[in-house]
């Protein structure tokens, strides 16, 4: 019988502490959600209110690895659920709003994967998303390229942009935005994203088709749709080692020379948000956010 914790008041039952998930590094289950419950003050505010898509690798990235959208069988029903759209009829569900229900999804193993848009309103993104892909032999350090002409790009708009690594190969690039819907946002950003291969056309491919991208940074327009999600900030990966989706500075972006250096596990967070605090806490602010052009 799984080990039962209580959390703000809440019992969880948290299970198989001792199991290896990153055979490359140790890490243990229950270290991952030690990193979680540590690092919950600033992961929060990025999941509360948005539905959550969890990427469950329960037996590690070496194991299965599969999305589940919908609210999982057995989930606590002091676990905040909503009612969301989707093409094929009304869905629900998870929110995650708080620590139990953190160390309770955290404890299924999985990667935080959220909508551009809050269960309050789906018709109105507060979010615009940039993935910045490299195809190999490109690396990160091309994507802090294209992402420093994407951040001018987007200042020439109004659009105040900030950044974090994907937790996998490449960069995010994120901004606060009002008063669009999912589909204006994505109109915008394949603009962008067009405008940036046409400028930087060795460096930058706006398309997905595969045998366009190697060598080449692909900036992923196509996030921002309503139906589609992105890796949380602050997230653990499903990768060999345990890498997080970490929020960076502009002068880390600028200074990468080496893509070691934009390459954070669990362990190197909670002193980089001792020293930062959340980077993208301005995201949070209204006022900051901008009205798309």
């Amino acid at each position: 019988m799984a080990p039962i914790t209580e959390v703000e008041g809440r019992r969880v039952a948290l299970s198989n502490l001792d199991k290896v998930l990153y055979p490359a590094t140790g890490l243990t289950k229950g270290e991952l959600l030690h990193y979680y419950a540590t690092t919950a003050e600033v992961l929060l505010p990025h999941l509360r209110d948005r539905p959550v898509s969890f990427l469950r690798y329960p037996d590690g990235p070496d194991g299965e690895v599969f999305f589940t959208k919908n609210v999982p069988p057995g989930t606590p029903d002091w676990v905040t659920t909503a009612e969301v759209p989707r093409s094929e009829g009304p869905a629900r569900m998870v929110l995650v709003q708080d620590l139990p229900s953190l160390m309770w999804a955290a404890n299924l193993v999985t990667e935080f994967h959220t909508h551009q848009w809050t269960a309050a309103d789906p018709a109105e993104a507060d979010r615009l998303v940039l993935d910045l892909d490299p195809g190999p032999p490109a690396t990160v350090v091309h994507c802090c390229e294209v992402a420093l002409w994407l951040r001018e790009r987007l200042a020439a708009d109004g659009v105040e942009s900030y950044a974090k690594t994907s937790g996998a190969k490449g960069l995010h690039l994120l901004a606060g935005v009002r008063g669009a819907s999912p589909e204006r946002v994505s109109e915008y950003a394949k603009a962008l994203a067009v405008e940036a291969e046409r400028a930087l056309p060795r460096l930058v491919v706006h398309r997905m088709t595969r045998s366009l991208r190697p060598g080449k940074v692909f900036v992923d327009w196509s996030q921002n749709a309503a139906r589609k999600t992105t890796a949380a900030p602050y997230t653990v990966r499903a990768r060999p080692a345990p890498t997080v989706s970490t929020p960076v500075t502009w002068e880390e972006v600028a200074g990468c020379g080496r893509a070691e250096q934009l390459a954070f596990r669990a362990e190197d967070v909670g002193p980089r948000v001792r020293d930062h605090g959340d980077l993208l806490a301005p995201l949070f602010e209204r006022r900051r956010a901008a009205v798309l052009p």
